[in-house]
């Protein structure tokens, strides 16, 4: 059963919708079995497009794992560019949403606690509804090194009493050499910044 149902079961009424002005060409998607098949399907014909069949074989694994890895992650959406127009904005990244329940007869101000003090929070463009913050790990990938940046954003739920967040995610990465002030980088970081900025509550759809 998912969480969903058992909420509605147990007579729990349902987060609201949310939604965010997005990047031309993105939109809102699930890490299901249908969409991780269609975005498959898209990246087998640019591949052939450009020339480089050999490629598919590696990409796939990467996007299945990136599938697991969400799936096992609570990830509920996803935003990433899907539409192959010339106006859409390409970037290595998506926004992932998720959402943490804090534990029985606590609320989650002890989450925006770590995050101030370890990861130095702050709100997002002053609005004290969402945190802001950003952390950075050394991984390997085959044999390059990188600097992973992950930004994580968190607001409550209006309406869960500070026992439910919804927690938005992306991640990029830079070589070593590269700046961490790089002006690419910074683009990257006002993007998303901007984006999650823009988010806004509507009422759940009627089951």
């Amino acid at each position: 059963m998912s969480t969903t149902s058992l909420r509605q079961d147990l007579g729990v009424r349902p987060d609201p919708e949310f939604e965010l002005d997005l990047p031309p060409g993105w939109s809102r998607r699930e890490p299901d079995d249908a969409t991780l098949q269609s975005m498959l399907s898209d990246l087998k014909q640019r591949l052939m497009q450009a020339h480089r069949p050999d490629m598919y074989a590696q990409m796939k694994t990467l996007m299945e794992q990136s599938f697991d890895d969400m799936r096992r992650g609570g990830v509920l959406a996803f935003f990433s560019a899907t539409d192959p127009g010339p106006d859409t904005l390409f970037v290595p990244s998506s926004i992932n949403a998720s959402i943490l329940t804090a534990e029985p007869g606590r609320s989650l101000d002890d989450v925006a606690r770590t995050l101030f003090r370890d990861h130095g929070a702050t709100p997002l463009f002053g609005d004290k509804r969402t945190l802001r913050a950003e952390k950075e790990k050394t991984v390997r990938i085959g044999t390059d090194t990188l600097i992973s940046h992950s930004v994580v954003y968190l607001t409550p739920v209006p309406g869960a009493k500070r026992r439910r967040a919804l927690q938005l995610m992306v991640a990029f990465a830079r070589k070593p050499e590269t700046a961490p002030d790089d002006p690419w980088l910074d683009s990257m970081r006002v993007l998303f910044d901007s984006c999650v900025s823009t988010l806004r509550w509507r009422a759940p759809h009627p089951s």
